[in-house]
């Protein structure tokens, strides 16, 4: 689990937006007017929680949480730690709830576990193959709307770094504002005209003299954008120790190992995959309920 706690990982902002993520879902299914026709409102039930394949598990503590937003009251025990490495059919979490309020939990429960640990399953794989290199591996703001923070979160559990949460926690200039200021060197002097202190400010570089024009400057980290290894090999070089060099744009697992070697002596501090929260094959967990009377 590389030492993230859900309990600390999130902000007062993160908590917030995590729950009204949890409130959409619930609002997304509505009413179960199966379940309040089946059963009644104190009828007891039990849940199992299984991983049906090996996988990390992500997600344990958000299913008092949902309980919680629901307004049900529950008793749960998670029977694996969080972000613990599964054999496939491990039971992983019991659940005892009123059959009404399992029953409207379950699919939000196995959403966000199933999506979670997927999540953390593909960036487990990308941080082993950067093993030795001294690469630190991040996200991106490639995340679903409104799951950014859960997404992140489960990132961290994978053992990757999150790039930033949102816009104001680094400043960084693509081509867009660029363009629009002129050059870096105007497009970074705004910023520190704008804002003191100024956050830290990251730059997208497209070409060798961006580079030089953001080193000139002093920003805090470049983005060396969609280049390959033998551009890798020239532009890292020119950006020195002081400042932090990124590697981003089509980055996959078949090629990160390569692009991590990049740079002879001076290699990435970092590199950047938006596939590690837009394309990552949901994990398979299932909720077996049992011992539900009317």
């Amino acid at each position: 689990m590389q030492g993230i706690s859900f309990s600390t990982y999130f902000s007062p902002k993160g908590r917030e937006q995590l729950i009204q993520s949890i409130q959409l879902a619930l609002d997304e299914d509505g009413a179960d007017l199966t379940a309040e026709g089946v059963f009644s409102p104190e009828a007891p039930m039990h849940a199992t929680i299984r991983a049906k394949e090996a996988s990390l598990v992500v997600g344990l503590p958000l299913i008092p949480l949902i309980f919680e937003v629901m307004g049900e009251h529950c008793q749960w025990q998670a029977v694996v730690a969080e972000g613990s490495a599964v054999p496939a059919m491990t039971e992983v979490a019991r659940i005892h709830a009123t059959a009404r309020g399992a029953l409207k939990a379950e699919r939000i429960i196995l959403n966000f576990m199933t999506h979670l640990s997927g999540i953390a399953n593909l960036t487990q794989r990308y941080v082993q193959a950067l093993e030795g290199t001294g690469v630190r591996l991040l996200d991106t703001r490639k995340t679903t709307p409104c799951l950014r923070w859960a997404e992140k979160y489960a990132v961290a559990v994978g053992g990757g770094g999150n790039h930033r949460r949102d816009l104001a926690e680094i400043l960084m200039l693509k081509d867009n504002h660029i363009d629009a200021a002129g050059s870096i060197t105007a497009a970074v002097a705004a910023l520190r005209h704008a804002y003191a202190p100024c956050p830290p400010i990251e730059v997208e570089c497209r070409t060798y003299d961006d580079v030089r024009e953001a080193v000139a400057c002093t920003v805090d980290r470049i983005m060396l954008d969609n280049m390959n290894a033998q551009q890798l090999d020239i532009a890292l070089p020119l950006i020195p120790a002081s400042i932090e060099a990124e590697i981003s744009g089509g980055v996959r697992l078949e090629t990160i190992r390569t692009l991590a070697q990049c740079g002879k002596q001076r290699r990435a501090d970092f590199i950047s995959v938006g596939r590690l929260t837009h394309s990552a094959v949901a994990a398979d967990f299932s909720m077996t309920l049992t011992g539900c009377t009317r």
